[in-house]
């Protein structure tokens, strides 16, 4: 996985690198609550999944195949792109392709993207505010992996900065105990 300081311009299509030449380390993520991974195979997969107890998954495959037009699958982007948080775990393991998570740093508010590829696996904690897009490339077929039943209710920012999980994560980020 590849992970950097995102430039924040705007004025660049968000599925382009966007990287400052700036990189973050995998330390800097942990301390945010990150948790990265890379797996060959999907046993080792399933043991980490054991291990922290996800219970369910489903197999996402998100390209320009997957949606009527160009528009749609823009659109469909643009939602899972705004600034938003999970009351849940958000886990995501590459199984083919490649696509952008941003996180947005609680102390300095940089966006930090990581690039997942084949064998990445990524586990962003609750509360913390990201984004999600495709690269250039516009395909990932990824492994969602679930504590309880699949759901994906994003709250966006700004609204979702009273939510008590967001304010649970701020809590465990400051005291260094995520």
């Amino acid at each position: 996985m590849l992970s950097y300081i995102h430039d924040n311009n705007d004025t660049v299509d968000f599925r382009e690198a966007h990287d400052t030449g700036k990189p973050v380390s995998l330390e800097r993520l942990a301390s945010l609550g990150l948790i990265y991974k890379h797996f060959d195979d999907q046993e080792d997969v399933d043991s980490f999944a054991k291990e922290r107890n996800y219970k369910n998954r489903d197999i996402v495959n998100i390209s320009k195949d997957s949606f009527p037009n160009q528009q749609a699958m823009l659109d469909k982007l643009a939602v899972f792109y705004a600034e938003h948080l999970h009351e849940d775990e958000e886990i995501r393991y590459c199984l083919d392709g490649e696509g952008y998570f941003d996180v947005r740093d609680p102390f300095t508010e940089e966006w930090i993207r990581c690039k997942l590829n084949k064998g990445d696996l990524l586990v962003l904690p609750a509360g913390i505010y990201h984004r999600f897009t495709l690269t250039s490339s516009n395909y990932i077929k990824a492994l969602r992996l679930f504590k309880e039943e699949p759901k994906w209710q994003a709250y966006n920012r700004p609204e979702a900065d009273s939510n008590p999980y967001r304010k649970e994560y701020l809590s465990q980020v400051q005291a260094g105990t995520v």
